[in-house]
């Protein structure tokens, strides 16, 4: 039997919302697959990279380090062994020319600065007052000259007349006294001659010694004297020069004994930072006494000067050689290490690793040193990069100068 209700009819408004949206949810799961994929192989890859870096940590600690290092080679040579002390440039001659005769000065002939030679005219003094001097002094000579030639004459009648007794014996002394007297006069005279002459050398004033003249201390048209104090300009010989300078006098025994034995020791000029050498010369003298109030004595080294690089008064750095070390081991100062202990070097061996060796200094002298023990020659040692060593420490050469941070060993 039939029902006469109507039936309830399902509506399908709500139909296409629902497709639709399990159709999208069909497009979207794909994408989130990939993104858990995605995630875990980033996850994956992110393990394995932790791993590897602590892995390649690990083997890294255990890895050799080089230190870069310069290095020379040790070699056999000769070393001098040198006193050295502050000296001062000395001219052998300084001289204040003076005028010898008074007068005007009439002509300079010198160019301040000038070099000289002995005996080149300097300055010349108004020569007519002695040419004055010299004519009157001729004349003067005439005129004696015939007064003794007629009591030269006379002398020579008084005595015919004195062999026949007509005149007294004295009237004879007195003329023999007369003849005398103007020979005398006579020599008076040349001697007036000769004193006007050197007046005129004199009026030319020439230089004493040769060198170099400074700076002009009197013009042209001036009156000078040869009593003024300050004369007419000063010459400093330059060509030879020496140079004085002390030493200890614990070291003056080192050097009388290299003179004693004829040796001619050579002395270099330095300037004052020690880093030019200005001049070559040899000792030419040294003191007869010590300074007690400084405990040195004087030297005193002579040099050519030719260049005129050494100049009056200038303070130089002097270093006598007094004796040379003959085939000793030589390394550069650099290379030599100091501790309380001991004094060592870093050899560098043959499998490129370094060994702090032990050495006896003899003598050191600028950029070298001499080893007397612990090294032989042709080792190669470390100069520059020693703050990083230790014994047994690998190192690579390099250039000096280099960068000395440690990289690992290829």
């Amino acid at each position: 039997m039939k029902s006469n209700e109507p039936e309830a009819v399902v509506s399908d408004a709500t139909a296409p919302v629902l497709v639709k949206d399990e159709a999208s949810h069909r497009r979207r799961w794909p994408w989130y697959v990939g993104v858990a994929a995605a995630a875990a192989l980033i996850y994956v890859l992110m393990s394995r990279g932790g791993k590897g870096a602590a892995a390649a940590a690990k083997a890294g600690k255990g890895q050799a380090f080089t230190v870069p290092v310069a290095t020379a080679t040790s070699r056999t040579g000769d070393l001098g062994v040198y006193i050295t002390g502050l000296g001062t440039v000395t001219p052998l001659a300084t001289v204040t020319v003076h005028s010898r005769v008074d007068g005007q000065i009439m002509n300079i002939a010198f160019r301040e600065g000038q070099l000289v030679k002995e005996g080149d005219l300097l300055a010349e003094v108004d020569p007519r007052p002695f040419q004055v001097q010299l004519m009157q002094a001729e004349g003067q000579q005439a005129k004696d000259e015939a007064a003794l030639k007629n009591a030269q004459i006379d002398l020579e009648r008084y005595k015919v007349l004195m062999e026949q007794d007509a005149i007294p014996r004295q009237q004879l002394d007195t003329q023999v006294a007369t003849v005398d007297q103007d020979e005398a006069a006579l020599k008076s005279d040349k001697a007036q001659i000769e004193s006007a002459k050197l007046n005129l050398v004199y009026s030319r004033i020439t230089a004493p010694v040769s060198g170099v003249v400074g700076l002009r201390l009197v013009d042209v048209g001036n009156i000078i004297h040869a009593t003024d104090p300050n004369g007419i300009v000063v010459i400093t010989q330059l060509q030879p020069i020496t140079v004085v300078f002390t030493i200890p006098a614990d070291r003056l025994p080192a050097v009388q004994q290299q003179t004693r034995g004829g040796h001619q020791l050579a002395v270099d000029a330095y300037d004052r930072d020690m880093k030019n050498k200005l001049a070559t010369g040899s000792l030419l003298a040294v003191d007869n006494q010590i300074d007690q109030t400084t405990g040195t004595v004087k030297i005193k080294g002579l040099f050519s000067n030719t260049d005129n690089r050494l100049f009056p008064n200038q303070f130089v750095n002097a270093r006598l050689l007094v004796d040379t070390l003959r085939g000793t081991v030589l390394v550069p100062t650099a290379a030599i290490q100091r501790s309380p202990q001991s004094t060592y070097v870093y050899v560098v061996k043959t499998d490129s690793t370094v060994e702090m060796r032990t050495v006896d200094l003899q003598l050191t002298e600028g950029d070298d040193t001499a080893i007397s023990k612990g090294l032989a020659a042709g080792e190669t040692v470390v100069v520059d990069g020693v703050d990083k060593l230790q014994q047994g420490t690998k190192v690579a050469v390099s250039a000096p100068g280099a960068s000395n941070n440690a990289k690992p060993a290829s």
